[in-house]
């Protein structure tokens, strides 16, 4: 019963999500002329560039289970969306732990979750780092074409290094994880419990490097996508500036609290407040923004809660 109720609670509420939208026309206007008007062929490459986006998180997560139970990659895939299709309703998409478990043998469930994560602090390392280099490389054109002065330039310095600093620390982290799990072995209030994810330990730094390099690959995929939408959505600026700025962006969707299901506002406001800077067509940056949400999060969502019909939970036989 999970998978239909979620298929159809997910429907609905997309539904009055995406009603609730400004310029609610225009935008579904836009992403028609999109699909089938002259520059349509980019369209579709965005469409196909859905399945390499979420095909390298699915080797990403493979690459890790390795160490504790050997998947394919077509499992790996299933897992990955079931996991989407919990995680569109969760604040910072926690859920999406939730999701993947379910293909995994019981009693390695925790231990997976564990090897989740390694994953996904993987890609916010990514992020971050891009989003600093955003906010470094924008820097000039936002405060010649925002509000100028002083206290901007200031702020922006700060954020940057901020930035830059979590990015370090994260990176150290991630690259440290069996000294941290055998740091908190020791700890009697919580070694029970780092005994669940000492799994983290067998993990070598080549693997780490490996799922570095496919975060960032999976990193530009995001971006690519970004370029060849906003230039369907007849949104024109320089691509110089279109790379950075959506790193700023996506780095502003890290770090900011929110539930996916929800985040097409937050998305919508944060894409028009910083490329109206170059281009004056709010319509197709909201547009561009509600389209790469319905691709690369919506459309994943509801095939992954289609995919957890057949998934037998308590079957630990596969």
């Amino acid at each position: 019963m999970v998978g239909p109720l979620l298929f159809i609670w997910l429907t609905w509420s997309i539904i009055i999500q995406v009603r609730h939208q400004p310029n609610l026309n225009e935008s579904l206007r836009y992403l028609q002329e999109s699909a089938f008007g002259l520059k349509s062929r980019k369209f579709w490459i965005v469409i196909a560039m859905m399945f390499l986006n979420w095909g390298l998180e699915a080797r990403k997560w493979q690459v890790l289970m390795n160490s504790l139970e050997k998947i394919s990659f077509w499992r790996a895939f299933k897992a990955v969306l079931s996991g989407v299709s919990f995680a569109l309703n969760t604040p910072n998409r926690i859920g999406e732990y939730g999701g993947r478990i379910l293909y995994v043998s019981e009693g390695k469930r925790i231990q997976s979750a564990a090897l989740t994560i390694a994953g996904s602090f993987s890609q916010l390392i990514i992020t971050l780092f891009m989003g600093g280099l955003g906010v470094l490389f924008s820097k000039k054109g936002l405060i010649e074409n925002g509000n100028p002065g002083e206290s901007l330039s200031l702020i922006l310095n700060v954020l940057m290094w901020a930035v830059f600093i979590a990015a370090i620390f994260c990176l150290l982290i991630y690259f440290r994880l069996a000294w941290i799990v055998r740091s908190f072995e020791k700890v009697p209030l919580v070694s029970r419990f780092v005994k669940q994810v000492t799994i983290l330990e067998t993990i070598s730094v080549t693997i780490l490097l490996r799922v570095l390099s496919l975060s960032f690959v999976r990193y530009v995929v995001f971006v690519v996508q970004y370029i060849l939408l906003f230039d369907v959505m007849h949104v024109y600026m320089g691509w110089w500036q279109a790379f950075w700025l959506i790193g700023v962006l996506y780095l502003v969707l890290a770090v900011v609290p929110t539930i996916a299901l929800l985040e097409l506002g937050i998305r919508g406001k944060a894409s028009i407040l910083l490329f109206k800077l170059y281009s004056s067509n709010s319509v197709g940056i909201y547009a561009t923004a509600t389209g790469i949400w319905l691709v690369n999060l919506v459309v994943p969502a509801l095939a992954g809660s289609l995919l957890i019909i057949g998934v037998k939970i308590f079957n630990e036989k596969r």
